[in-house]
């Protein structure tokens, strides 16, 4: 897909992995329709500062997506200003760090667990359901999910102390609908999924879980990562532009994204000698 003058919804762009992929979307030519919610008022007014003010190029619509009709008020916006859209990003998510809030019974905790699922799958499929039909117009478009390596590990192992059991089991469930938007959007719009795994804004470095782990606890974060180190949100760009530019036959599929963290729990052992 060649990306100039094309509409993206990117979701989640207030902050992180989400900002980092509308500003890498916008640096290839690309008209950005970005939801927003006053959750987080600095974050919203770091977007609008940015994208707000462009000669009415990109599209800003205050929206909470966990509610149907914000999400087809977003859609409604992009189909009355852009007239089309070309990508989505569905990047929303909302998981509470064990590191810092703690257990689903303290009384702060009351609504998490219901508030990790709406944010991080029913958000996903709300969007989906609302955009699909004006995607489906265009002839090709594409969509990513943005998922997390916590589908796989949930709280065990060093993992334990940055995924939460809601925000684990949202995540497992996303690639179910990966497929089954594969299979329906077919053949014009692909649908594919990054599953991340540990990245400097999210559950990384920059971030208050992060600053909250012992020197011992970040060690063996990275010490069961193969490659010894945190992701950057740059990393993450990369991959979704080559999803979008060079990727043309693929749809249905999840990549890994997580520097080997999966892999690192356990050593490929020598050969035995075998006893024959």
């Amino acid at each position: 897909m060649k990306l100039r003058k094309k509409t993206a919804l990117v979701a989640g762009a207030t902050r992180g992995i989400g900002l980092a992929i509308a500003r890498g979307l916008a640096a290839e030519g690309v008209r950005l329709v970005l939801p927003w919610h006053d959750d987080w008022p600095d974050d919203a007014k770091t977007l609008q500062d940015e994208f707000g003010d462009t000669g009415g190029n990109h599209i800003l619509v205050r929206a909470d997506l966990r509610e149907r009709q914000d999400v087809d008020k977003v859609a409604v916006a992009a189909e009355k200003k852009a007239g089309a859209l070309h990508i989505l990003i569905n990047n929303i998510e909302r998981g509470g760090m064990p590191i810092v809030h703690g257990s689903y019974e303290r009384s702060i905790n009351r609504d998490q667990w219901q508030l990790e699922l709406d944010t991080t799958l029913l958000a996903k499929r709300l969007i989906f359901e609302s955009c699909l039909p004006l995607m489906q117009k265009t002839g090709q478009a594409s969509v990513i999910n943005i998922s997390s390596i916590a589908a796989i590990t949930g709280r065990s192992g060093p993992a334990g102390l940055l995924y939460s059991d809601g925000y684990a089991a949202a995540n497992r469930a996303i690639a179910s609908l990966t497929e089954t938007w594969a299979r329906i959007s077919a053949p014009s719009v692909r649908v594919n999924e990054i599953m991340l795994g540990i990245f400097d804004t999210r559950h990384g470095r920059d971030t208050r879980g992060w600053q909250a782990l012992s020197t011992a606890q970040k060690k063996k974060l990275l010490d069961h990562t193969l490659l010894g180190r945190t992701g950057s949100p740059g990393e993450v760009v990369d991959t979704v532009l080559f999803l979008l530019q060079k990727a043309e036959y693929m749809t249905g599929t999840t990549i890994r994204l997580d520097g080997g963290y999966v892999l690192g729990g356990e050593k490929a052992l020598p050969v035995p000698d075998g006893i024959l």
